[in-house]
């Protein structure tokens, strides 16, 4: 495993000693090379600025609650909340207060697929209309629609093709037939664009190959042996749970010159839970850094090195992805699809993330595996400072040039920065 340099911190103890060898040399007393206080590592300076930083964005009044954990060399070396899981009631963010994780699900259920062709139970060459015998494409294209393709978003539908269906209370089932009237934007198999209704093909093939259900499949295969104390699945088993986050939003600001309005709970809207292997995890910050270490191998008896490699290796390039990211993202070179995940060419450093965004919570993992090191935020309220935490940590960790990430800092008439 790598281990992180201390160099600033070496140096300055360098200087330290020379000056009490110095010392020494004059009044001819025995001279001490051990320090007076402890050395901070580079590891501990990064993470301590992480913390000061998320501080500080907590008092702009963006975030109503967030959490954070970073994981190195197989450790949870920070894991942190902050703010409270209900504006108008309070309730602090603990380690295992449930979110809804989005998208984020969707290495989940790529994970079980890699488990299942692993065993041989299951093949990513196989017909999804095996699975789903309801998908119509138009032209016939479903027949050729493979479980890799699901996937990665390989199905030539337009991008989120009839989540707005979704989202009106209609059924998958109902829906994947219509997809028979969708104009392809690509041949089956040519081209990227991303979904969440058909996604949910990958979770109905593996717990047709497992002959059970993918809520059980999720909990005995994976949450269990991870440790993952309290993740679940389904609107059902997020609000049962003593300890959640309400979900939050903002209304429109009256004006761009007006302050931004108060936050305030909504419903928590149930219609992505009906693809579960798109959408339907629920998990606290204790659970998703369990998840980070499996990710980055150190969980090899859950999830060993052929099965990460699998569901890790690009399959389809993302260009429109990187247009979006670079945006935010100048180290950004470019980003692709695997399997359930992103994978960026980030600051030359292969970096794997994704990220997962419901009505009124927001969700964000990235790793280095190179580096066993990761971070994963979730957070009960969609806001655009989140997004750009993932990124400042990659920053730090790879050592690249620091910005204002958080947008933390703004210039007072006297040319000095000050907080917002």
């Amino acid at each position: 495993m790598r281990k992180w340099p201390s160099f600033p911190i070496i140096a300055l103890m360098a200087a330290g000693a020379a000056l009490l060898a110095s010392a020494a040399a004059e009044d001819n007393s025995p001279t001490s090379l051990t320090p007076f206080l402890g050395p901070v590592s580079l590891e501990e300076s990064q993470l301590q600025q992480l913390d000061q930083t998320l501080e500080r964005a907590m008092e702009t009044g963006d975030f109503v609650g967030l959490a954070v954990a970073v994981v190195r060399d197989g450790e949870t070396k920070f894991l942190k909340t902050y703010g409270v899981t209900d504006v108008e009631n309070g309730g602090a963010i603990t380690p295992d207060t449930l979110f809804r994780i989005a998208s984020l699900s969707k290495g989940f259920a790529a994970s079980l697929a890699g488990l299942a062709v692993e065993e041989g139970k299951l093949s990513l060459d196989a017909p999804a209309i095996n699975f789903a015998p309801g998908l119509k494409l138009s032209g016939g294209g479903e027949k050729s629609l493979t479980l890799a393709d699901v996937l990665s978003h390989r199905t030539g539908l337009p991008p989120n093709a009839y989540d707005n269906l979704l989202e009106a209370g209609i059924a998958p089932a109902e829906i994947l037939p219509r997809y028979a009237k969708v104009r392809p934007i690509c041949g089956v198999g040519k081209c990227y664009a991303y979904q969440n209704v058909a996604y949910d093909i990958a979770g109905l093939a593996v717990a047709e190959s497992y002959h059970s259900t993918y809520a059980e499949l999720l909990q005995s295969r994976l949450f269990s042996p991870l440790g993952m104390k309290t993740a679940s699945v389904g609107f059902d088993a997020l609000t049962a749970s003593g300890d959640w986050a309400r979900p939050h939003k903002r209304d429109r600001r009256a004006s761009n010159d007006a302050p931004p309005p108060p936050w305030h709970a909504i419903d928590v809207k149930q219609p992505y839970y009906g693809v579960p292997a798109a959408g339907g995890v629920n998990a606290s910050i204790a659970d998703m850094a369990q998840w980070l270490k499996a990710q980055l191998g150190d969980a090899p008896d859950v999830l060993d090195a052929t099965v990460l490699d699998f569901i890790h290796a690009p399959q389809v390039d993302t260009l429109s992805e990187t247009r979006r990211m670079r945006r935010v993202m100048e180290n950004l070179r470019s980003s692709q699809y695997a399997l359930g995940w992103r994978v960026y060419d980030y600051g030359g450093k292969r970096v794997i993330a994704h990220g997962g965004s419901v009505d009124g919570y927001g969700a964000q993992i990235a790793f280095v595996p190179e580096l066993d090191a990761g971070i994963v935020v979730l957070a009960n309220a969609r806001t655009t400072r989140m997004w750009s935490i993932a990124p400042m940590f990659l920053d730090l960790t790879l050592g690249l040039p620091q910005k204002d990430w958080l947008e933390l800092e703004e210039t007072d008439e006297s040319g000095a920065p000050r907080l917002q």
